[in-house]
């Protein structure tokens, strides 16, 4: 059954955009339908069969979760996977997470961050179910690890002869395209695929590149199906209505996120432990600054980069979310920090699976200006829109 259906609505563009910006000046989400919600098209096909799914706390309908929903129309769910974070969403970034039973349910989760570093599922789980169902809230970047454990498990779908069926969700950064493309040899568990930064996909629109483009392994195919929301284009401003993961509490993070998470490979504290992560910066040695900051031992960030230690530096919590989206990934906040901090421990090896190339940093050593180092990729962003346009769903 082919659930996928290509939106035509060239002619209603301009009228849509003119209500998408109504709503997000409101502070509102236009009317979306997320893929979960939408089980007249996805229960019948999985009636009868053993469904594993691959979701978190996130995989929310209005105040259900989707797993409820499934037991709810009789589907037998006999697997929960779960990703970074784990199944509730309570685990720092990067703690391991060991496998259960959900003890709301009794179902056993299978976790995919267990610290082994595979990422698969055992081949007894694999065998015991029929299709996987992906249903979880992404925010469209690169180095955000849920894509990555998606990929993971459609991956493994094709080595056992699985389906796959993708729940879509919009993708809250999926405005815009930046950054450069994953350069393959810094290929790892922040980044899998060769696409930019910010690709500005869903995850289903991401799951069909991946098989359209042979981005699985030794270029395996896999039955997919993607079910998607109703109601959203690429300009649409979705306001998450649960936070991702412990430290991206607030949309103006969310948007923050592709021009702040670089600090995590460098000394600079990025407010984990505070009241604002991934809206401020700061240092102890970065002298002169107005804002002060002292990170502590919180849950979500156990142990945060400079804890307990005071930290001067940058407050951008007050800024305009729509400047914030104009400007897309801004390397000026990186490159202000280096300037005091600088040195040849300013970076670890970890910066290079961020950004996804090897000479970004010395471009930022050699004082090239964040413009004149965004102009560098221009050509990879031009490249993948055209390469990603047969994949997409929704309107741009």
């Amino acid at each position: 059954m082919n659930l996928y259906k290509k939106h035509t609505l060239r002619a209603a563009a301009t009228a849509l955009l003119v209500a998408v910006a109504l709503f997000a000046s409101m502070g509102l989400n236009a009317e979306v339908t997320v893929g979960a919600a939408r089980t007249d098209l996805y229960v019948p096909a999985l009636e009868g069969k053993r469904v594993a799914l691959f979701s978190n706390h996130t995989g929310m309908v209005g105040d259900r979760h989707t797993l409820d929903l499934m037991l709810e129309k009789g589907l037998n769910v006999v697997t929960l996977f779960s990703p970074e974070h784990g199944f509730r969403g309570t685990a720092d970034a990067g703690e391991h997470v060991g496998s259960s039973v959900d003890p709301q349910t009794g179902i056993p989760i299978a976790s995919l961050y267990d610290g082994t570093g595979k990422r698969t599922p055992a081949p007894e789980v694999m065998n015991g179910l029929d299709v996987i169902v992906v249903d979880i809230q992404d925010v469209g970047l690169r180095y955000y690890t849920y894509y990555c454990t998606m990929i993971d498990l459609m991956n493994a779908a094709a080595r056992y002869g699985k389906e796959v069926v993708v729940l879509d969700r919009p993708n809250p950064n999926g405005m815009y395209v930046d950054g450069p493309i994953l350069d393959m040899q810094y290929s790892s568990g922040v980044g899998r695929l060769p696409i930019p930064v910010v690709h500005g996909m869903t995850l289903g629109e991401l799951a069909r590149m991946a098989v359209g483009e042979g981005w699985l392994k030794d270029g395996a195919r896999v039955p997919l199906t993607v079910v998607p929301c109703e109601g959203y284009t690429h300009q649409t401003r979705y306001r998450l209505p649960v936070a991702p993961s412990p430290n991206l509490r607030t949309m103006r993070a969310i948007y923050l996120y592709p021009s702040i998470c670089y600090f995590e490979a460098t000394p600079v504290s990025l407010g984990r432990g505070t009241d604002k992560p991934f809206e401020i910066y700061g240092h102890p040695d970065m002298k002169g600054r107005s804002f002060d900051f002292t990170p502590a031992s919180v849950p979500g960030a156990k142990n945060p980069p400079q804890l307990g230690v005071l930290c001067h530096g940058v407050d951008l919590s007050a800024m305009d979310e729509e400047e914030i989206i104009a400007k897309g990934i801004d390397l000026s906040y990186l490159i202000d920090a280096y300037g005091d901090v600088g040195g040849d421990g300013f970076f670890r090896s970890f910066f290079e699976k961020l950004i996804g190339r090897g000479d970004i940093r010395g471009m930022i050593e050699r004082g090239m200006s964040a413009d004149s180092i965004k102009a560098t990729w221009a050509g990879d962003v031009e490249r993948f829109r055209a390469q990603r346009a047969p994949y997409l769903i929704y309107p741009e």
